[in-house]
């Protein structure tokens, strides 16, 4: 066993999602089977970028890597087996994954510490077929490899003081990614292409480049909505380095759900870069339908 702090690895997360809608969807049998198949395809891709597979946990495995880019590999090489093995499954079988870099305690295979706290903490915030990571294991990378991550929103951890600096690695191969910088919204660069549409009541506003959008309960907002659960200046959407960013300022928070994801995130003081599409609620979950929700998509630049 290793001392805390005396030995550095990369952790990996990866989680199967919605595994509960397959199994429902294909039955037990046939859901089991294709699960199992993509397990070991992932510990295939562990063990050909030197990591060693800690253990199981449940629809998911646990894995360490002596080095940031061999973990940062791994998770790219797992995201393309997943979507490739996915491809033709109903529904879609997708994965998310987190992996983090710094000190660990070693005991009997498996490991423990911060680290890993954090690590269970990305896996939990990543999207299917996101891979997410902190700023510090960025900037643990060789050169070469930061330049596929860009940094999204902080968050907190419980159990830790300040705020922790989430990352998204950009998993695909750099011709794809190209592809989708020029197609797709989600992609950097974004907001130069696209807009932000926000709707509510049957109200539509548009956020552009160049603009900064107010939203709460106080008139002197550019989106006044008329809601006991929200501030009177509640949360302001921007762009910054591409991306569309909703910045919370409330009593009660922002509540922030993706298209496609099936956790909400809840925002208190705190950042995060929007996708595509998704929902935000003002003071409430956006599970709790009514005036204080807000539905926003990227649209095209006219």
């Amino acid at each position: 066993m290793s001392e805390p702090g005396g030995e550095r690895r990369a952790v990996l997360f990866a989680d199967v999602c919605d595994s509960t809608a397959m199994y429902e969807a294909m039955g037990d049998a046939k859901a089991l089977a294709l699960i199992n198949r993509l397990l070991k395809l992932l510990d295939k891709q562990v063990n050909a970028n030197g990591g060693i597979t800690v253990k199981n946990l449940g629809d998911g495995i646990v894995c360490q890597f002596g080095e940031a880019d061999a973990a940062f590999r791994a998770a790219c090489d797992m995201q393309a087996a997943a979507a490739k093995l996915g491809a033709e499954a109903k529904p879609a079988l997708r994965l998310k994954v987190g992996y983090t870099y710094g000190p660990v305690v070693l005991k009997d295979r498996d490991v423990f510490g911060d680290t890993v706290n954090v690590c269970a903490r990305l896996v939990a915030l990543a999207n299917p077929s996101q891979v997410l990571t902190t700023l510090q294991s960025v900037e643990a990378l060789s050169p070469g490899l930061r330049g596929r991550c860009r940094e999204l929103y902080a968050t907190r951890v419980r159990g830790r003081t300040g705020q922790l600096k989430v990352c998204e690695v950009l998993w695909r191969a750099d011709p794809d990614v190209t592809k989708v910088d020029a197609d797709e919204p989600t992609a950097p660069g974004a907001a130069r292409s696209w807009v932000l549409k926000l709707t509510i009541g049957g109200d539509s506003f548009v956020v552009r480049d160049d603009a900064v959008l107010r939203i709460g309960r106080d008139a002197s907002n550019e989106v006044v909505v008329a809601t006991e659960h929200a501030s009177r200046l509640h949360a302001r959407v921007f762009s910054r380095e591409d991306h569309f960013v909703i910045a919370d300022q409330s009593s009660n928070g922002t509540f922030l759900m993706v298209d496609g994801s099936t956790r909400e995130v809840r925002l208190r003081r705190s950042e995060a870069v929007l996708g595509e599409r998704g929902w935000i609620g003002l003071g409430k979950s956006t599970s709790k339908h009514g005036d204080h929700v807000v539905r926003y998509r990227l649209e095209r630049a006219t």
